[in-house]
């Protein structure tokens, strides 16, 4: 099998829907020897933050010394992406030989997996394999039906949901709590959970009170989960936080007795997913695992992470940013008021139709001057010229654009006659055409 035959074989269409359960995962791993059995991992669940955090967590352990995979979702440029150990992505041939491999058995299976499902289990395949110390290992979907949560309790050493909002309702429920409910249920007998869900307003804007019952109330649920299983129980104490010097670059920041800590991702979010990311290091710590202090700013320095807040261009300013549900919008709003002031920037946006568009349109409109509206490369996108219309609701100038190319052509060109900056903000399949779109507009 090929490299390009194996990707075939992961996206064909049998394999596609999204099925809650663990019964299928369960099925495939036995047949191909339960590798996950053999592995220790880090589980991480939650609706925004979950891909920051877990790139700083294996970045710190790989500093310590460890051999670490990282396993995230979707990917951004290139499908080996998602599985990576120490770094580096999952090599093109070994990744059509483990497909090779985890075929034939998918295949007898009478009720046969999904495409995450399937991609799951190659990567525990890849992972131990390789005698991974450690898997930083991101949930798909949820938590309790997600095919990440058939690793057993002894197999982990810390739960994490990094926050609650609303996002993918259809699966999850219509309400945070609900949604906190199943992304608890990666919690586990005996394994230390933490709960980075932020009680407090992200930079100098005004709080919402909604937003910080809400997250208290997801915090119960989470705690309760807890309790009822034997799980100790942390939350991040955000307060902690202190001297806080963000740009676009990065942050400079304390946290409790760690001072002067750099971590080179932008967007003010960052440092309290960092909160997170020191929170469970320290509990590892606690159980035993050998972190020095060095390893841990060694790797929150060394991380880069794209489509979060991330720079593309500086002539003009581009900046991309994965926001994409409403409290992804808020993050990154946030930090659009704290770095350009009362400044109106450009928008160039595309998101999924089964999101809270119209709300994330309020919010996009108090900091933008115009959007250029884009279809993201996912059937569930919402056409981008009533996407448009939207916007001109609340007086924003708006335009659909049939591609991607077609509207960064015509938002850099604003932006440059303009002067202004430009936020690439929405869904992260569209990042890789964004990306390609705004350096070949930039090196024009």
């Amino acid at each position: 099998m090929t490299y390009t035959q194996a990707l075939d074989f992961i996206h064909s269409t049998c394999w596609k829907g999204s099925r809650p359960g663990l019964e299928r995962t369960i099925d495939l791993t036995a047949r191909l020897g339960n590798p996950q059995n053999s592995l220790k991992f880090i589980h991480i669940a939650g609706t925004n933050g979950k891909g920051s955090t877990s790139a700083m967590l294996a970045a710190i352990l790989q500093k310590a010394g460890y051999r670490v995979g990282l396993y995230t979702s979707p990917f951004i440029l290139r499908f080996n992406e998602r599985m990576r150990i120490d770094g580096q992505d999952i090599p093109d041939g070994e990744l059509a030989e483990i497909t090779e491999f985890v075929k034939p058995h998918a295949e007898a299976m009478a009720d046969t997996p999904t495409e995450f499902e399937l991609i799951t289990a190659i990567a525990l395949v890849y992972f131990a394999r390789h005698n991974c110390d450690y898997v930083v290992f991101e949930v798909g979907m949820g938590g309790r039906l997600d095919s990440t949560n058939i690793i057993p309790p002894e197999t982990v050493a810390a739960s994490v949901i990094t926050g609650i909002a609303m996002d993918h309702t259809a699966f999850l429920g219509d309400t945070p709590e609900k949604i906190a409910a199943e992304k608890a249920g990666i919690i586990k007998a005996g394994v230390p959970v933490v709960f980075g869900g932020n009680h407090a307003p992200i930079g100098e804007v005004h709080p919402d009170p909604v937003a910080i019952a809400t997250a208290k109330s997801c915090a119960r649920v989470i705690r309760e989960k807890a309790a009822e299983v034997g799980a100790p129980y942390t939350e991040t104490d955000h307060s902690k936080l202190a001297n806080i010097r963000a740009d676009l670059f990065g942050a400079d920041f304390d946290f409790g007795e760690r001072k002067d800590l750099h971590i080179s991702l932008a967007g003010l979010y960052q440092p309290y997913n960092t909160a997170t990311v020191l929170t469970v290091i320290d509990l590892l710590r606690e159980r035993g695992l050998t972190i020095p202090e060095e390893a841990i700013r060694e790797g929150l320095a060394s991380v880069k992470w794209p489509a979060r807040f991330e720079v593309l261009s500086k002539d003009p300013l581009i900046i991309a940013d994965g926001g994409h549900n409403p409290e992804g919008i808020d993050a990154a709003i946030e930090s659009v008021k704290t770095y350009f002031k009362d400044e109106k920037i450009l928008l160039l946006t595309g998101v999924m139709a089964d999101k809270d568009y119209d709300r994330m349109v309020a919010r996009m409109g108090e900091v933008a001057s115009r959007a250029f509206c884009v279809r993201p490369a996912n059937d569930r996108a919402l056409d981008p010229a009533k996407y448009a219309e939207s916007f001109r609701a609340i007086g924003i100038p708006a335009e659909g654009y049939a591609t991607v190319a077609e509207g960064v052509r015509a938002a850099a060109e604003t932006a440059k006659r303009e002067g202004r900056a430009l936020l690439c903000l929405g869904s992260l399949y569209m990042y890789g055409e964004v990306r390609a779109a705004v350096l070949g507009e930039v090196e024009a």
